[in-house]
């Protein structure tokens, strides 16, 4: 019986032996966003690094056309937050609850982005705190600055001026920091979700779709880490980790995909799974609305000068994301 099997009997003794003979034809896919997730974020994000030559504070960051790109930075950052991350993170949440059969009589996932939001403002305001306790001179000196905290006063740069009087805040060093956590575990997440890809042409249009935006948001990014006076090694370094992020989620979604896992594609990860990461997404998500309408509208908006142009530019920007996302579609 084992000598006259037919052809379909040849077939199933082949198959198991021919498996490993080629690749998936999106693994290559892949592995090229890996790498251009990596470099094209950092090169965009080191261009205004590079360009900008006079150090942090200075008249440099104070023109008018700087202003105007920071706005349309901050554009960019609020259209990320209001049509990537939160749309992102409530869909995925609601599938993740949905299918683990989880009746909600209570707004889950709007308690978790306000613990995001209420985590940033609970750390920040502990930090300005302990400075008060530690530095008891400045008590009453001005309190226009106690937005820069001690711990970040190392990343400012020797003689960084004072604001003068009148002036908009400069963006706080924490606030900066947490922005670019934010947005390093958004990116994580993204880089996730093309690394579960399974069909070649979806992976092919989310990997054209997250390089146009991590390189829009990286140069953004940058701005606004620049306009926090930050020392240009501690941007540099902000830049990397965060063009690391996705990358490191291309390669755990190809982990998971691949045979150590089973190959399960997007269902290599359970329902717990995903909602684990969906409320990490919703952190993420509350802190980048407590960035986005603490930190870039009131000081971007905040002066006298250039009122109508500033908020040109930043529905510029927010025009761009939005064209961006088009292309997910």
């Amino acid at each position: 019986m084992a000598a006259g099997g037919g052809p379909g009997a040849a077939e199933l003794a082949w198959s198991p032996g021919a498996a490993p003979r080629g690749a998936p034809p999106e693994l290559g896919l892949k592995l090229g966003a890996l790498g251009a997730l990596l470099l094209l974020p950092l090169g965009c994000g080191l261009g205004p690094l590079c360009c900008l030559r006079h150090p942090p504070g200075t008249a440099d960051l104070q023109s008018p056309g700087l202003s105007l790109l920071s706005c349309f930075a901050g554009g960019v950052l609020l259209g990320t937050c209001l049509l990537d991350l939160l749309p992102s993170y409530l869909a995925g949440i609601a599938a993740a609850l949905d299918e683990l059969r989880v009746p909600l009589e209570f707004p889950l996932p709007e308690f978790i982005l306000a613990m995001g939001f209420f985590l940033v403002l609970v750390l920040e305001q502990a930090a300005l705190a302990q400075q008060d306790t530690t530095d008891p001179s400045r008590g009453g000196e001005d309190e226009d600055e106690e937005d820069t905290t001690a711990a970040a006063r190392a990343l400012l740069p020797a003689g960084t001026p004072r604001n003068p009087p009148g002036s908009p805040n400069p963006p706080s060093p924490l606030r900066s920091g947490l922005l670019v956590l934010a947005l390093a575990l958004h990116g994580a997440l993204e880089g996730l979700a093309l690394g579960l890809q399974e069909a070649g042409g979806a992976a092919l249009r989310l990997c054209l779709a997250l390089l146009l935006h991590k390189g829009l948001v990286a140069f953004s990014l940058a701005l606004q880490l620049l306009r926090g006076r930050l020392r240009r090694g501690a941007v540099a370094a902000c830049l990397l980790l965060f063009a690391l992020t996705a990358p490191l989620g291309v390669a755990v979604g190809l982990a998971v995909t691949g045979p150590v896992w089973g190959g399960g594609g997007a269902g290599g990860l359970g329902p717990r799974q995903r909602l684990c990461r969906s409320v990490l997404e919703g952190l993420a998500a509350g802190t980048f609305l407590y960035v986005a309408f603490l930190e870039v509208l009131p000081r971007e908006l905040g002066g006298a000068r250039l009122r109508v142009p500033k908020v040109l530019a930043l529905l510029g920007g927010f025009g761009l994301v939005t064209a961006v996302l088009f292309i997910r579609i």
